[in-house]
């Protein structure tokens, strides 16, 4: 694996909004059953209550007590349950070739061939940077046809995503250059730019199996959330939740591509490869957002 990089230590001010309120999202995962008030998580964070309710509500869009509610297992219980035909038929939105809106990001995609993937990545040179997000350090990786691989780490783990991500191309060609990244960065995270005119391009980079399921996750609408045997289905291969579950832990592209909105059979908000509490806090966002 060819790499030139040098890893920051820390890019994530300390007492920035992502910190509190990264937090404040661990503490409503742990104790969600309590439904803890705003006073009771101010004095555990150590902020004034109300100084708590402005950076939360800044950050999320909705306050720390609609996030609670919308981030139970109840709440993605109802996701599944609140339409009385399939959720993906009654929510999926239609195409996926050309320009059309895939999703809230209004992406764009193409797929890598399977002779380019089985390469492993040889031939390819994908630039990638370091950059603040609401959910921590990401590490975005583009290469000339779009984005690539978006990955996300709590500060001091930004070694370890990066090298999660290089393994799966290990004979990539690895430059850091933060300048290419930022406006990738800019993009996903902040909903203003979000433009149909202009679709945020990615490429997709795994196996015919894998891709099939992300472009199934690209349907799924904001607010929205299925279960792996509902991809299954989609994909025309019912029997297949297990290897489902599998390749959405293997999304390259996390946020973006929202594995995050895959849930359990029973509704339950299963394991994310970038961490449960992280999973949680997209789809809070997310709330507040639709």
């Amino acid at each position: 694996m060819n790499v030139t990089t040098s890893i920051p230590a820390d890019i994530t001010p300390h007492g920035s909004d992502y910190e509190i309120v990264s937090r404040v999202v661990e503490m409503l995962t742990e104790n969600y059953r309590d439904q803890p008030s705003l006073e009771v998580i101010a004095g555990e964070i150590g902020q004034p209550p109300t100084q708590l309710q402005k950076t939360f509500t800044r950050w999320a869009g909705l306050s720390p007590k609609a996030f609670l509610q919308a981030v139970t297992l109840d709440h993605a219980k109802r996701l599944l349950r609140q339409e009385e035909l399939p959720l993906l038929e009654t929510s999926f939105e239609v195409g996926l070739s050309g320009p059309s809106r895939l999703h809230d990001l209004f992406v764009t995609h193409e797929a890598m061939s399977p002779g380019e993937w089985k390469l492993r990545g040889g031939g390819l040179t994908i630039r990638y940077g370091f950059h603040p997000s609401p959910f921590g350090v990401a590490l975005v990786m583009v290469t000339d046809r779009g984005l690539a691989g978006l990955a996300f780490s709590d500060a001091g783990g930004e070694k370890a995503s990066f090298e999660d991500m290089a393994n799966r191309w290990p004979n990539a060609q690895y430059v850091e250059d933060s300048a290419a990244t930022a406006a990738y960065a800019a993009r996903i995270f902040d909903s203003r730019e979000w433009r149909p005119e202009e679709p945020l391009r990615i490429v997709l980079i795994g196996s015919d199996f894998q891709i099939r399921v992300w472009e199934t996750l690209l349907k799924i609408p904001m607010g929205k959330a299925v279960t792996y045997s509902d991809i299954a289905c989609n994909i025309g291969q019912p029997t297949a939740s297990r290897a489902v579950g599998a390749a959405v832990g293997r999304n390259p592209i996390s946020f973006v591509v929202p594995c995050h909105r895959a849930l359990g059979k029973s509704g339950a908000l299963t394991g994310y490869h970038w961490g449960l509490t992280r999973k949680r806090a997209m789809l809070g966002w997310e709330a507040g957002k639709v």
